[in-house]
């Protein structure tokens, strides 16, 4: 039993889950598929859907699931930034979030997108209240559990969200001082390795470019799949503390996570920060915002120049 926490629900004396832990410090952050299945009906807690395709939600999801889109519930529309607090709460109240629901997150792509959501939780201070559904999507349809069309009936609250916790997020700023060796902060660079050594811009059909390929200096790479099980699952807290370890990762420095666009990065902050229990910030300006800033070092191993097509 050691490295596993038995978590004693608030509410009706469920068992929450057991979750591995790397260090005191980390969060109970997931919650089994048989957990989630036993509470579809708790009162207290409420589910969320964060997909990349955000049309698998109308096809079919989680009973009593909300739907959160990515491509505008989570961003202001207007500005390259996540939802505003003012936006976002009202959300959050009209899904019927009050002062103690639990609040799961799951999404297809092994939890990628949902990941993200639970940073701009956090980045609102309901960190401690957000867990993710382990395996996401993948699992709970491999598993043949229930799926539903219809829409959550829900009841408004009042919920009132903090300001921004600045603590979380990194900005182009910070990770530019890093490069330039002003700070002993570790970043990981968690795109492809053909993205990070500059042989590729961007991953193929994506839209969101930048003009120079490669990396940010003394970044290391570890792409985000290498930490998930084949059932989308996250691997132990064991294996993952290990991985990181052997890029000189271990939680002795604060950690920047960054992608092309902040949120394949997220699933790592997730692992690190709330499985692990490490000092880290999410970069969700990442390599679209730093590979086309005028004046910054980048790291181009493979030399790659951009020609315009």
């Amino acid at each position: 039993m050691s490295n596993i926490k038995l978590l004693a629900s608030v509410f009706g004396g469920l068992l929450l889950s057991t979750v591995g832990l790397a260090s005191a410090n980390a969060s109970d952050a997931l919650v089994t598929a048989d957990w989630l299945k036993q509470n579809l009906e708790n009162p207290k807690v409420k589910v969320f859907e964060v997909s990349v395709d955000t049309g698998v939600y109308e096809r079919g999801h989680i009973p009593g699931a909300t739907n959160l889109n990515w491509h505008t519930d989570l961003v202001d529309k207007e500005r390259r930034d996540i939802a505003s607090r003012e936006h976002f709460q009202s959300l959050l109240q009209q899904a019927g979030i009050g002062d103690d629901t639990t609040i799961v997150l799951y999404g297809d792509n092994n939890n990628w997108f949902a990941a993200w959501g639970a940073w701009i939780f956090e980045t609102y201070g309901l960190g401690d209240r957000v867990k993710l559904l382990d395996g996401g999507r993948k699992l709970w349809e491999a598993e043949g559990l229930p799926l539903d069309t219809s829409a959550p009936k829900t009841t408004a609250t009042t919920l009132t969200l903090k300001e921004r916790d600045p603590s979380v997020r990194a900005r182009f700023i910070d990770v530019v001082a890093v490069a330039e060796g002003k700070h002993n902060i570790k970043l990981v660079d968690i795109r492809s390795a053909d993205e990070y050594s500059g042989k590729i811009f961007a991953p193929d059909g994506v839209k969101e470019l930048s003009v120079r390929a490669g990396h940010i200096p003394g970044a290391v790479n570890v792409p985000w799949g290498t930490i998930v099980n084949k059932d989308g699952t996250f691997k132990s807290a064991e294996e993952i503390k290990a991985i990181y370890a052997e890029k000189g990762i271990d939680g002795t420095a604060p950690v920047i996570t960054y992608c092309r666009i902040g949120e394949r990065s997220s699933h790592t902050w997730f692992a690190l920060k709330k499985i692990l229990g490490y000092d880290v910030r999410n970069y969700d300006g990442s390599w679209t915002e730093y590979g086309n800033a005028v004046g910054v070092p980048i790291s181009n191993p493979t030399g790659t120049v951009w020609t315009g097509k």
